[in-house]
């Protein structure tokens, strides 16, 4: 844990604490005998359900529907992560979480009122499911959307763009892909899934959702590189600069250590001459942008954003 950026760090131990709190929470009981759900307090609900609250669009995505659910959320944010927030810096990557899972219960919501507005549930003042009747006013807030999927899936995509020819391996492919066709690949199957007839409880129109906020947030900043986010004055660009002068700084440190205890200046020279690489490389990339970087400077840049420790 110790080598996992801040954000991504915090991220995932709010996730499982939120959890874990869950499931204690529902073996206890109110005084009307049921037992307390947080996922029913925090859940994303439909808007025009009773149970909905302008808060549940931001605490839905800390709130899972299972176990596995949970962890295939977490070991994907982790495993993209790490090397996204260590790329657009602490704040970025939290502004761009965050708002990306906001955007994604927003598509969710929409998708609900077309379907509402489809099935024509205003006339009714029931439905039946298969097990048993039950009132309009209970079946819109059983229209409850949980999880952080909406999110990974927008750090998944801004992997993809920053990175677009790094290959990974994804179970159970027996060969490497490209990260530009991994996320093309799920992309595409969550829009098939979505228009699918078969209702498999997955929000997968939240997963788009996510990816679209995602694409359009960073299409965002790389058109503007001047612009200031948050309380900071610095640009989104001079916030990668300086992510990776600290690694620099630390690096050269723990060049200098080595270089007195063991005489090996031949390491601290190559140290410095892989970060001039990498402050040429950024230069580049804030007057001409990413896409004219070369293969093997986008490989140097990830190299040393995946290597850096906080």
């Amino acid at each position: 844990m110790r080598n996992i950026p801040t954000i991504t760090k915090n991220l995932l131990i709010i996730n499982v604490i939120a959890y874990l709190a869950m499931e204690v929470l529902k073996m206890m009981t109110v005084q009307s005998g049921t037992p307390i759900d947080l996922n029913d307090i925090f859940g994303l609900h439909f808007f025009m359900a009773s149970d909905f609250h302008v808060y549940q669009i931001v605490t839905y995505m800390f709130m899972h529907g299972g176990m596995i659910h949970l962890f295939f959320n977490m070991f994907a944010l982790w495993m993209f992560g790490c090397v996204v927030e260590n790329v657009l810096g602490a704040r970025n990557f939290l502004f761009y979480y965050i708002l990306c899972g906001i955007g994604a219960g927003l598509f969710q919501e929409a998708a609900q009122f077309v379907q509402y507005a489809v099935e024509g549930y205003a006339a009714y003042e029931g439905v039946t499911l298969p097990t048993g009747n039950i009132t309009m006013h209970a079946f819109l807030n059983s229209w409850t959307t949980v999880g952080a999927s909406g999110a990974v899936y927008a750090i998944l995509l801004a992997f993809g763009m920053i990175f677009p020819e790094q290959r990974i391996f994804i179970f159970p492919l027996p060969i490497p892909i490209k990260a530009k066709w991994f996320v093309i690949f799920y992309a595409a199957l969550e829009l098939y899934s979505s228009f699918a007839t078969t209702n498999d409880g997955v929000a997968h129109i939240a997963h788009l959702g996510g990816m679209v906020f995602g694409f359009f947030l960073l299409r965002y900043w790389k058109k503007s590189p001047d612009i200031s986010y948050g309380n900071s004055n610095k640009s989104f660009f001079e916030k990668m600069r300086n992510n990776f002068s600290r690694s620099r700084s630390t690096s050269q440190n723990n060049s200098y250590t080595k270089s007195a205890n063991n005489a090996d200046w031949d390491y601290n020279a190559r140290k410095h001459t892989e970060q001039d690489e990498i402050d040429a490389i950024l230069d580049k990339i804030r007057k001409s942008g990413y896409d004219n970087l070369s293969n093997e400077e986008k490989q140097k840049l990830f190299d040393q954003s995946h290597n850096r420790r906080p």
